[in-house]
């Protein structure tokens, strides 16, 4: 669309279905590669991304508007789903759980958001996928249910 400009940042955190620890280290950059060609081909840039064993944080610029966020979520959700079972890069069945959390930022929060995300090795020996989660929420102030949360098993 001309004459049409944005800057959007979005970071989208969404888990394994079950939180199975499912994302082995030795397959991590190939699902992570995959990922950013499924947002390339999307017309979006990828400026972090971090998939942890059972959840995963994705921090992109949001720039093709013709698709939404709902959309793109769901194509990444079915196509990584797809790749990871078919390439059998996990043990059993692979998917993801339903939902996912979207967060937005300013420029001038962007690289304390890229560098909070390639950090999620060191971030999560002091604190739980759970306790970030419900952080992300509160600080954003979403309203939320517990029943509608991932499943969160006690890390």
């Amino acid at each position: 669309m001309p004459n049409t400009y944005t800057q959007i940042y979005i970071q989208i955190v969404f888990a394994t279905k079950g939180r199975d620890i499912k994302i082995k280290s030795e397959v991590k950059e190939e699902i992570e590669k995959y990922i950013c060609g499924i947002f390339n081909n999307k017309k979006q840039k990828v400026l972090a991304i971090y998939a942890n064993p059972d959840h995963i944080h994705i921090f992109f610029s949001y720039k093709n508007l013709q698709i939404t966020i709902p959309e793109l979520i769901k194509t990444v959700k079915i196509e990584t789903t797809n790749f990871i079972n078919e390439k059998e890069l996990c043990f059993g069945k692979f998917s993801w759980q339903e939902g996912y959390g979207a967060f937005s930022y300013s420029k001038s929060q962007k690289d304390k958001v890229v560098n909070y995300i390639l950090s999620q090795e060191k971030h999560h020996v002091k604190k739980s996928f759970k306790q970030e989660y419900l952080e992300m929420l509160t600080a954003f102030e979403i309203e939320f249910k517990n029943e509608y949360l991932f499943e969160f098993y006690e890390d």
